[in-house]
């Protein structure tokens, strides 16, 4: 059992954090899920950027989509991603039945364009859903202060929901209550809650590289406030998963809302290349790891089951350092929010400049 695999008897559940059409129609996707226990994939802008934009692999099924009539770079776009997602939504079933609901997901994002408009996010993401048509499908709503109200309505109308971009542990906070409540909607009008599910997002490595740039060489807190930040946001989750309020759902069905290690690529070369799994493994979690990442942890990563509990009060700490410090975990986390959809944005027009040249191209 390689330590991927170990991952699930410590109640963690590895997820894929890529996507490509070659991938998934050559037999990657069921290889992985065989051989290292994978039970989820996440996708987004930047993936899908890399996978349509940067490669010549999708130019047959563009070329036959338009071959039906003209269509904008936002229709091909669409029709090359939900057919990905589709198939490996189709791979992943088998878990999603085994796991009874649990995982077995695949993520498609809503438009980055759409992050501060909360109606435009509610219609896109039931729009997805019911185009997508899979029951194993999570749609990513990011975490922003117009995302927030979409996650309640989107749960309580029985849609699952993977939210994105989350850095602060008073967000996170938010975005439980934001699911909580929506179940209880969903429940009062009649709905099954045991056939929703819903992830948060928690990004981790981009906070230490924001930190870092704030702290001197050297400094004994260069690489700690990520992992401090996550330790506290599972203390969070463990409570309100804990609270009286929960339970009356979840003795109707309903699942806890996990926590998901996202953006556990390591950035510094000094640190670990494991360091993002191995210091977040815990139960009822989630990671999605990029395939360095994934490979790195087969190779040689170390398994610490409950390692996310361990020492909570010295994750306190850290967080009050900094601050002593002067780095402020707020208004870094406010940022990475605002530079996150910016990403996701600049590679969703890259990707649409790319296919439109490539519709210019076979339509004239």
């Amino acid at each position: 059992m390689n330590p991927l695999q170990q991952l699930e008897t410590c109640g963690q559940s590895p997820w894929l954090d890529n996507l490509k059409r070659s991938f998934v129609a050559q037999g990657g996707l069921q290889e992985m899920m065989t051989r290292d226990g994978i039970k989820g994939v996440t996708s987004n802008p930047s993936i899908f950027e890399k996978a349509i934009g940067q490669s010549d692999e999708y130019n047959g099924a563009i070329r036959e989509f338009l071959a039906q009539g003209d269509r904008d770079a936002g229709a091909i776009y669409e029709h090359l991603a939900i057919a990905d997602i589709r198939a490996a939504a189709d791979v992943l079933a088998s878990v999603y039945s085994e796991t009874h609901g649990r995982d077995g997901y695949v993520s498609l994002e809503c438009s980055p364009l759409l992050a501060d408009d909360t109606e435009a996010t509610v219609a896109e993401a039931q729009r997805l859903w019911k185009t997508v048509d899979r029951p194993n499908l999570m749609v990513k709503v990011p975490a922003t202060f117009a995302g927030l109200p979409a996650i309640k309505r989107l749960i309580a109308s029985g849609v699952n929901i993977n939210i994105t971009l989350l850095f602060a542990v008073d967000v996170y906070e938010q975005v439980a209550q934001a699911y909580i409540e929506g179940l209880e909607e969903f429940a009062k009008n009649g709905g099954d809650v045991s056939r929703v599910a819903s992830v948060a997002s928690f990004f981790v490595s981009r906070i230490d590289t924001e930190v870092d740039k704030r702290l001197e060489p050297g400094d004994p807190l260069r690489g700690k406030a990520a992992i401090a930040n996550a330790k506290l946001a599972y203390e969070r989750y463990e409570s309100l998963f804990a609270e009286t309020r929960w339970q009356a759902l979840a003795q109707a069905g309903a699942r806890t809302q996990r926590l998901l290690w996202a953006s556990t690529g390591v950035k510094n070369p000094e640190y670990r290349d494991t360091i993002y799994v191995e210091e977040l493994i815990g139960p009822d979690t989630v990671n999605t790891l990029p395939p360095a990442a994934m490979d790195a942890f087969r190779e040689h990563g170390a398994v610490r089951p409950n390692a996310i509990r361990e020492d909570v009060e010295g994750a306190r700490i850290v967080m009050s350092e900094l601050e002593r410090r002067g780095v402020s975990l707020d208004e870094i986390t406010r940022a990475l929010v605002v530079d996150g959809v910016k990403l996701f944005a600049d590679a969703f027009e890259k990707l649409h400049a790319a296919l439109e040249r490539q519709r210019l191209a076979h339509v004239g």
